[in-house]
């Protein structure tokens, strides 16, 4: 699949897979932050999409700053933004973390996904699962 990226900034750094049949493209840093702990920051990634509907582009979480504490809110671009990509990470260590200027932060995966028509009804059908929520396969 094929899909039109436009550099908003020159200096941006364009998303990239790093490695053949990775799923998620990575998004880089384009400047030196260091997030507080239990803060949060915007990175803005100088680019814009235009893919088709039936898709969108989701941001991810790396597994590489997760490990210290910090994860993605939000993240679904719908097929017609043509704004500006960002990542707003937070903070959530007991620790400062510095990004730098190129580091990569999120990463970025286009999904095919149903658009739905609801249709609201009395009951629904019986599950096996049911009404169970958290915790419902039990603990082990």
């Amino acid at each position: 699949m094929r899909i039109k990226i436009k550099k908003l900034k020159e200096d941006a750094q364009l998303p990239k897979y790093y490695h053949p049949g990775d799923v998620g493209m990575d998004l880089y840093s384009m400047e030196e932050v260091t997030i507080p702990p239990m803060a949060h920051h915007r990175f803005f990634h100088g680019f814009a999409l235009e893919f088709p509907a039936g898709y969108a582009a989701i941001v991810a979480d790396k597994s590489s700053i997760s490990k210290s504490g910090l994860i993605h809110m939000g993240g679904v671009f719908d097929a017609g933004y043509r704004g500006e990509y960002n990542t707003h990470l937070v903070n959530l260590s007991d620790k400062p973390y510095t990004v730098e200027e190129g580091d990569k932060v999120s990463q970025l995966i286009i999904y095919p996904v149903a658009i739905v028509d609801l249709e609201e009804v009395a009951e629904l059908s019986d599950s096996a699962r049911g009404e169970g929520a958290f915790g419902s396969t039990g603990k082990k």
